[in-house]
């Protein structure tokens, strides 16, 4: 299949599928007029890379858990060691998330929002207090 009807028929545009080939995750294979030519695992491949970037997976941890699977002798293990460090960078992510709200919801509230130039927002982003 083409390059238009494999993204389409994997949920991506042909500028991610050109992407994904341009850091090595997928090599289609060429034509004799040497467009991409795009096979049913080269498709079950492209599936597997957006359901991994959609759990939050970056290009290169896509790379790795791609291995795994492609890899028969592969250990579980490994898998859910990736797994358990994406989890972690959430949760931090997350703590810092919520930090910033905290902070957003102290500067709102310090703020009485009137026609006045005088703005504690500003003042406290200004002094670091």
């Amino acid at each position: 299949m083409n390059i238009s009807d494999a993204a389409r028929r994997a949920g991506l545009s042909t500028k991610a599928l050109r992407y994904y080939e341009s850091v090595n995750l997928l090599i289609p294979g060429r034509g004799p007029n040497g467009y991409r030519e795009y096979s049913l695992a080269d498709l079950e491949t492209l599936q597997f890379i957006q359901r991994a970037r959609a759990s939050g997976f970056a290009v290169e941890e896509v790379r790795d858990l791609l291995n795994l699977y492609r890899n028969p002798s592969r250990r579980s293990h490994d898998a859910k060691l990736l797994v358990q460090e994406k989890l972690a960078q959430i949760e931090v992510q997350l703590q810092s998330l919520q930090q910033m709200r905290d902070s957003l919801r102290s500067l709102e509230a310090s703020c009485a929002g009137g026609d006045s130039p005088d703005c504690a927002i500003l003042h406290q982003l200004a002094s670091g207090h």
